[in-house]
């Protein structure tokens, strides 16, 4: 069995590399190789991208928003919400869990007004990581120390033109019995910093104030309207939710950040998708060159085939020699593809940054999405899937012309 391997092999390497090979024959076998590499090449190449945004959306707009909240229905807020909040903390699914109050409200400072998301927080519960990704530690300090003090996402401060050290006015609407008009609750504060990660959605309505005083301009009694929570793997937050919620002792409004913040987590696996189905589509039609490459190479070699049937050639020999043919394309290309994919995902962020210097554009802005760089991560597992499709795409491209040429009939193409 290996001799005959040996030998397949001999004979589609001297097939290949033979002269009598027309050039327009050789100028398709190259385009197939070409095309294959192309595909592999910018397959590792996006999905990387699609694996970087997933790594920077985790690590970093995951790691500073909670990942689900259980809001009170009722309007005083969770019932005794410290007992219900060290009993949550033993599930070990749970990484952390702190009380918030949240409200939507106007902000206003020197005629200038901007809606904002108020989230009261209480300095003992929060993570440091999230303090370190959100505002500086020195401005955090002051916001410890200050009950007073507001922290505003940067786009709000830029906004309405305030700085550090300013006040700023916090208009609450309330809610009126009668028909009659009841002007909106007015609250004072100091702005001890600016917080944020970047990003239109979140710099531009982010406000911090303490829990306290947020339950007091909100009317809650229990001190917590709600929980937040953290989760060792962010992306089951939806079930474990859902899981949390149905048990909860009182009746709760269940969220997660798939709600406000999940489209960028959908498109990042929509595009995913369509990477997959557009570049094997690609990948496909180099394959169908080396169809086109091979049914020209068995017509070119038909007295060659005759010749090695007449000697003895078995069919299996014929059919593997012409397979082992089609797939040099295939692993030429999917070798290049590859390496070249790889090299590009590993050093994309600095090309990137070298073309935006060179071209004098900006690929990602910061003040619109969480990043302002290209992100890419390599993944094992994509580079497998793409090696896959192009040697089993090859692999197929080449049963049609190498079963053609062992139904050749000896008789018929040496008796012309």
């Amino acid at each position: 069995m290996n001799g005959n391997w040996r030998l397949s092999s001999q004979l589609a390497w001297r097939f290949r590399r033979s002269r009598g090979q027309s050039g327009f024959t050789s100028f398709i076998s190259a385009s197939s190789t070409v095309g294959i590499a192309l595909g592999c090449c910018v397959m590792i190449l996006l999905l990387s991208v699609m694996n970087g945004f997933e790594r920077e959306l985790k690590d970093r707009l995951l790691a500073v928003l909670p990942h689900g909240e259980l809001l009170a229905v009722a309007p005083e807020g969770i019932s005794d919400w410290r007992r219900q909040l060290e009993q949550l903390k033993e599930d070990s699914r749970v990484a952390y869990v702190a009380p918030v109050t949240k409200m939507a409200a106007m902000l206003q400072s020197a005629g200038k007004m901007n809606a904002v998301q108020v989230t009261g927080i209480d300095p003992g519960f929060t993570r440091p990581s999230r303090i370190s990704l959100m505002t500086d530690p020195q401005q955090w300090q002051q916001f410890e120390l200050q009950p007073n003090g507001i922290l505003l996402g940067r786009g709000i401060m830029k906004k309405l033109g305030v700085e550090v050290g300013q006040k700023v006015q916090l208009l609450m609407p309330q809610q009126s019995d009668s028909q009659s008009f009841k002007p909106p609750k007015s609250v004072w504060f100091d702005v001890v910093g600016a917080a944020g990660i970047g990003g239109e959605l979140i710099d531009n309505h982010l406000a911090l104030v303490h829990l306290s005083k947020a339950s007091d301009i909100l009317g809650v009694t229990s001190g917590a309207q709600g929980l937040e929570f953290g989760f060792a793997d962010p992306f089951r937050a939806p079930f474990l939710m859902r899981e949390l919620g149905m048990a909860f002792e009182q009746y709760v409004y269940i969220s997660d950040w798939t709600r406000t913040h999940g489209h960028l987590y959908q498109d990042i696996k929509l595009v995913r998708a369509v990477v997959y189905l557009v570049l094997t589509l690609l990948i496909a039609v180099a394959c169908f060159n080396i169809v086109s490459t091979l049914v020209m190479a068995v017509n070119e070699k038909r007295r060659e085939i005759a010749m090695l049937k007449t000697m003895g050639a078995k069919d299996n020999l014929i059919i593997r020699a012409f397979m082992l043919q089609g797939l040099f394309n295939g692993l030429i290309g999917t070798a290049f593809g590859v390496s070249a994919g790889l090299l590009l995902a590993w050093q994309l962020s600095f090309l990137a940054k070298a073309l935006e210097r060179l071209a004098g554009i900006t690929l990602l802005s910061g003040d619109i999405y969480f990043i302002d760089f290209l992100p890419s991560q390599i993944h094992l597992t994509d580079v497998m899937v793409t090696t896959c499709i192009a040697l089993g795409l090859s692999t197929v491209a080449t049963l049609y012309p190498a079963i053609k040429a062992a139904r050749i009939e000896p008789a018929k193409v040496l008796g012309h």
